[in-house]
């Protein structure tokens, strides 16, 4: 029972070894969050408040922590993904998550911008990059499911794409980076899924039109 005991109690060397990983990786993307680009050895052992040995010691060079450390911001950006409305108005449904992915978008634009300038990407990293954008598009499907429902199956999907496309990392870099402000960035997002979303009106309309140009036909053989 002892033994047994024993081979169940935690193994405090590897629970020490996982802290100081996460820590070495934290210190990395404070790092990034304060600008910079390029990270040294001995400055982020000294932001960790460990070694520099120790930094070599968790990880075999600087490009596997930079990975690891960009993979973990995007597990921290899915953490952040809170629900959002899918019922009540248009304009709150928009504006809530408009007012989400700006401001994940920014937040996450420096792991970004590091990312596109690794020389190798990890599997882990590529992993991670697609459940958050397989999430995000699980997500405007089910805030907007009832304009989306409006429309034939293809123009949905169409419809859909183009949501995507303006309230991913894409868009928003085009807008930050061509000059605009967080909340001009903001407003532009807004705007396109607006006017997207408008299109399932046009259909509604259409529809509605056809339907009653059919009613009217049936009441009067004689149009």
């Amino acid at each position: 029972m002892a033994q047994q005991a024993e081979d169940r109690a935690p193994d405090g060397r590897a629970e020490r070894g996982r802290q100081s990983r996460v820590k070495i990786a934290d210190a990395v993307l404070s790092l990034l969050d304060e600008g910079e680009t390029h990270f040294a050895a001995d400055r982020v052992a000294e932001r960790a408040g460990v070694s520099r040995r120790l930094v070599f010691h968790h990880f075999a060079d600087m490009a596997q922590l930079v990975e690891t450390a960009i993979a973990r911001r995007l597990e921290q950006l899915i953490e952040q993904i809170q629900p959002l409305p899918t019922q009540g108005s248009r304009t709150a449904r928009v504006e809530a998550l408009t007012e989400q992915r700006a401001r994940i978008l920014e937040w996450i634009t420096p792991a970004q911008l590091t990312t596109m300038r690794l020389e190798r990407r990890s599997e882990r990293i590529d992993e991670v990059t697609r459940q958050v954008l397989d999430l995000a598009r699980e997500r405007l499907a089910t805030v907007f499911a009832e304009e989306l429902g409006r429309a034939p199956a293809e123009r949905a999907a169409d419809l859909l794409n183009g949501l995507d496309a303006v309230t991913t990392w894409g868009a928003w870099y085009h807008w930050r980076s061509s000059g605009l402000d967080v909340g001009a960035a903001r407003r532009a997002m807004e705007t396109s899924v607006r006017a997207l979303l408008a299109a399932t009106d046009q259909a509604t309309d259409q529809a509605a039109n056809s339907a009653a140009d059919q009613a009217a036909d049936s009441a009067d053989p004689g149009r």
